[in-house]
């Protein structure tokens, strides 16, 4: 009877502490839904918040004090049916979001079943490399890459090494053609124009059974696009776009040619004769650590809110 006992108090101690965790973690869960969800486990630039350097007030406050909401730009998708889940980049923060979304409802305790990567810069891809023998020495996660992208990583190191040791199994993406990585999941990449010094950029339509969501971090400007955004929006429920900077004087000391990005009040601007049901599926990603929007408080996120936009916040989720 005592151990009995004994085990019943473990059992409900170890049920509290994984409900205890996976509040802290800031995600909001979506109470008795079966199914797809998508969830925003990052939304900051390839930089991070804090950011190297940075004497900025509000970055030497994160490095006192670290929060752990503030990770860089990365979608997670998990089939509860299927029991599989996937990331959409895999950033510096890769640890900590992996294990978030081994935390999500629906989601199974390990390694996510694939990975979508959009482009290789830095805070994009980079994270695979955890996957290698100096960290968790995975077997054969699937990584979804375009054809660049591939080569790439297959020619130069530290990631060939892990396509040799199989830690990863690529898949090669074609524009335009889906791949169905679950019988509910449907993922569609397109190709955006952006500086592609190592590989080619792309965005993704992730649609479920039910609903869909554009997937675009970069981007250099909306009038470069053979696309049109508002014609894209028609075909889904939500689009996670660039919002990298709130407007064209935020670096100062940087030029802004070298790191072309829509402004957020270009992107309002374009959208100013939409409808209220159009704008209410937009919401900015991918933000920069000088850029406003990451402080809710902010009179830039007051404003973007009242445009009937959104901006994306860990632990946002939407089901599929």
């Amino acid at each position: 009877m005592q151990v009995e006992t004994m085990k019943g108090v473990l059992c409900f101690n170890a049920g509290l502490i994984a409900a205890l965790l996976f509040l802290a973690s800031g995600v909001r869960p979506t109470e008795g839904y079966e199914g797809v969800t998508l969830t925003v486990l990052g939304n900051v630039q390839d930089g991070g918040f804090p950011h190297i350097g940075c004497e900025r007030a509000d970055c030497r406050n994160l490095f006192l004090r670290p929060a752990g909401q503030h990770q860089v730009v990365c979608l997670g998708v998990v089939d509860s049916l299927e029991g599989q889940q996937f990331l959409f980049e895999a950033t510096p923060d890769a640890a900590r979001q992996a294990d978030q979304l081994a935390h999500l409802p629906g989601a199974h305790q390990g390694m996510p079943d694939g990975i979508f990567l959009t482009h290789a810069h830095w805070g994009h891809y980079t994270g695979i490399g955890l996957l290698g023998r100096e960290a968790k020495g995975a077997n054969g996660v699937r990584v979804y890459a375009m054809p660049l992208l591939r080569k790439f990583i297959e020619e130069n190191g530290p990631w060939s090494q892990l396509v040799e040791l199989g830690n990863i199994a690529l898949t090669t993406l074609s524009a335009g053609k889906a791949v169905r990585p679950t019988p509910q999941l449907t993922v569609t990449p397109f190709r955006v124009p952006h500086r592609d010094e190592f590989s080619e950029t792309v965005g993704y339509r992730i649609q479920g059974p039910n609903k869909s969501a554009l997937f675009i971090p970069d981007i250099d400007k909306w009038a470069k696009w053979d696309r049109d955004l508002r014609t894209e929006l028609e075909s889904v429920d939500h689009a996670f776009i660039d919002g990298t900077f709130h407007d064209g004087e935020e670096l100062g000391h940087r030029d802004m040619s070298e790191v072309p990005h829509p402004f957020i009040v270009e992107s309002l601007a374009l959208m100013e004769d939409w409808s209220p049901a159009e704008r209410d599926k937009v919401h900015f990603i991918h933000l920069n650590h000088t850029n406003a929007l990451l402080h809710p408080e902010s009179e830039e996120s007051k404003n973007v809110v009242l445009s009937g936009c959104h901006v994306a916040r860990y632990g946002d989720r939407y089901p599929l």
